[in-house]
């Protein structure tokens, strides 16, 4: 798939991500607050997940080439200024990672038959879209007014990316054969083909005919659709909604 961010955009996205994310939980009055969007965790789980996140592929990205994950995560602490000053060092962490050792740099990564590379510019990539959502994730838990629709360059690649990383991939699709688009109103589409020899994700025109269902909205809203935070009737649906249902549910790992 083409058009996707540079490395350097990727990195600056992930911090600009991570920024805005630590902002949003500063200004909550408790991080035992309930995050709406991830009922069973609380905003510190949250933090500490997404500092997780950030040290574990700073090792994998560190180990290079290997059979599986790389690296443990040592226990977050629990006061809330030291906590936020961990989710910095954590986030800190992989961006050094990754500016050392540049985008082609070959590691593990759990999407290793999907139409991603396992490089650690293919982590950036998913890293941006892991800080944009739970930033998301975050500013809701403050309230509905407070979240702020996700950047433009992010959504855009983040549709791309997600179809690409998350759903393409040679595990068979166990229903009929199926076309589905997502459109953009910025300007891109792309398709999802499921078949039994498994799932490809394509950039098409706009005007492209012939999908059994289609799903319109803003690239920020495609994306918070395919990470399950908003349902997909609050977007415009054409031809068999039930097929975006089914995506939701799917694991091509199980």
């Amino acid at each position: 798939m083409t058009e996707t961010l540079e490395f350097p955009a990727l990195l600056r996205l992930i911090d600009e991500r991570s920024v805005a994310f630590r902002a949003a939980v500063s200004a909550a009055p408790s991080l035992d607050a309930q995050v709406p969007t991830c009922p069973e965790w609380t905003l510190r789980d949250l933090v500490e997940h997404l500092g997780g996140v950030h040290r574990r592929w700073a090792a994998n990205v560190a180990a290079g080439p290997a059979d599986g994950p790389s690296g443990t995560v040592p226990e977050a602490p629990k006061e809330p200024d030291a906590l936020l000053a961990w989710s910095a060092e954590s986030t800190e962490q992989l961006l050094g990672t990754l500016r050392e050792f540049g985008p082609d740099r070959g590691c593990w990564t759990w999407w290793g038959g999907s139409q991603s590379p396992q490089t650690s510019g293919a982590v950036a990539r998913h890293q941006v879209q892991e800080a944009a959502v739970h930033t998301y994730d975050a500013q809701v838990t403050l309230g509905a007014s407070q979240a702020q629709p996700l950047p433009e360059e992010a959504a855009l690649d983040g549709v791309d990316e997600f179809l690409s990383t998350c759903c393409a991939g040679t595990d068979p699709w166990p229903h009929e054969p199926a076309t589905v688009d997502y459109h953009a109103t910025e300007g891109r589409s792309w398709r999802l083909t499921l078949s039994a020899e498994g799932a490809r994700a394509t950039r098409i025109p706009a005007t492209a005919p012939g999908a059994d269902a289609s799903l319109r909205g803003t690239a920020g809203e495609l994306v918070l659709v395919l990470y399950g935070r908003i349902p997909v009737d609050s977007l415009e649906v054409e031809g068999d909604g039930n097929l975006f249902e089914l995506l939701l549910a799917w694991d091509p790992s199980a």
